[in-house]
């Protein structure tokens, strides 16, 4: 009799990066629930509507949902869950709790992560796997001293929910195949098991992991990109009047091939380039002759070189990406003066080549404390390539379950 797989919920579910993951490691989905219209629209694209993941239960409507909405509307149903469900997965939008923002305690964001607890305490999986930002740890300013930090906050909630297993640890996404400096606290609790065993098999089985896809513990920019290039060629974009989209060059590593796989087009889905300005152009190109790759250009750098943002980095062709941020103008190509295209981010992000991004690319002014486009929805994500990692690590430390 085969097993059946495990069951999960993805929360604060963004355009599906840790459901993706997930999905690759045998995992079931229930539902996600994503507040924001546009990341849901491409989660639902790719992993309802193609990869039919989710078994979703007819009483929650197949849409974007406010999770405090959901917990008020559908509590009943949520109770009923109780004791079903193997995980609940995901974490609080992170804006403000980010050392790249402005750290604002009242964001009302931050308050999500009792949102979070509650959801946890009504329908009570059997683990729970909870991702933020760095910043996560540290407390807000009171006055000369620092209040309690946020991840203790949601470690002693879960304590009191009867997760007293329950582990939490700051993790680099670099050392697991991801071509990015992207630095994580990561939280795992369980009703019943070892929730420290998750750090200790992470890291003991990446090297297994990433060698059975035929990858390496270490990736690098341009293992991620080389074979996107602009110097390969254009063609007018398909989804945008007035831009050109790039075309593939053959794949350089495994890594491309790794994310070109199952993709049956022929050309990248969202690879339009930026119209640069001819200033903006002069000025890269500047940058690509003077600037050291993968450090923050200084203020009398910046003076010089005719740049006003003062988080420029150029990208290193053999070195990690900084982490990508929602905003994409802060990176430059490390060979073409211009900045990344949708495809690429996606790239050091570890999405594959199938997984098409949808509604605009960008945004701008008062829209982007509301909207999340393309380069934003890939921003926020979790790398699917660590989530499915960590969906196989989780399997093995609920019983029942084969590794």
């Amino acid at each position: 009799m085969a097993r059946r797989k495990p069951i999960v919920i993805d929360i604060f579910a963004g355009c599906g990066g840790l459901s993706l993951g997930l999905h690759n490691a045998g995992w079931k989905g229930l539902f996600a629930i994503e507040k924001n219209g546009m990341a849901f629209k491409t989660l639902k694209y790719n992993l309802i509507d193609k990869r039919k993941h989710f078994e979703w239960p007819s009483w929650l409507p197949i849409e974007n949902h406010d999770i405090d909405e959901v917990m008020t509307n559908y509590r009943k149903n949520l109770k009923a869950l109780s004791g079903k469900v193997d995980l609940v997965a995901g974490g609080p939008p992170c804006q403000g709790f980010s050392t790249a923002g402005r750290r604002i305690e009242s964001d009302k964001r931050n308050h999500l992560i009792h949102s979070y607890i509650e959801f946890v305490k009504i329908v009570r999986p059997r683990a729970i796997f909870f991702e933020n930002v760095q910043g996560f740890t540290m407390g807000f300013k009171k006055g000369k001293r620092k209040g309690e930090p946020y991840s203790q906050i949601v470690l002693s909630g879960l304590k009191k929910l009867g997760y007293h297993d329950v582990k939490g640890m700051l993790i680099d996404f670099s050392e697991f195949g991801i071509p990015q400096r992207r630095k994580r606290f990561i939280i795992v609790g369980m009703l019943d098991g070892q929730a420290d065993r998750y750090f200790e098999l992470l890291r003991n089985k990446r090297t297994g992991f990433l060698s059975q896809k035929g990858l390496r513990t270490r990736a690098y920019v341009g293992t991620a990109i080389s074979d996107l290039e602009q110097v390969y060629g254009e063609r007018p974009s398909p989804d945008s009047k007035g831009f050109m989209s790039g075309v593939y060059a053959p794949p350089k590593n495994n890594f491309q091939r790794f994310l070109r796989k199952s993709y049956r087009g022929k050309n990248p889905d969202s690879h339009r380039f930026v119209n640069h300005t001819e200033e903006t152009v002069k000025i890269f190109k500047k940058v690509l002759n003077r600037a050291d790759p993968g450090k923050k250009i200084n203020v009398e750098e910046r003076a010089k070189l005719g740049l006003k943002k003062r988080n420029t980095v150029l990208l290193g062709r053999h070195l990690h990406s900084p982490t990508l941020m929602s905003i994409p103008d802060d990176y430059i190509h490390y060979s073409e003066p211009r900045i990344l295209t949708v495809r690429e981010y996606a790239r050091i992000q570890s999405f594959p080549d199938w997984y098409e991004f949808k509604e605009a690319y960008t945004t701008g002014g008062k829209r982007r404390a509301e909207q999340v486009p393309r380069y934003t929805q890939i921003g926020n994500a979790i790398p699917p390539l660590f989530g499915e990692h960590t969906g196989i690590v989780l399997k093995e430390l609920l019983d029942g379950y084969e590794a």
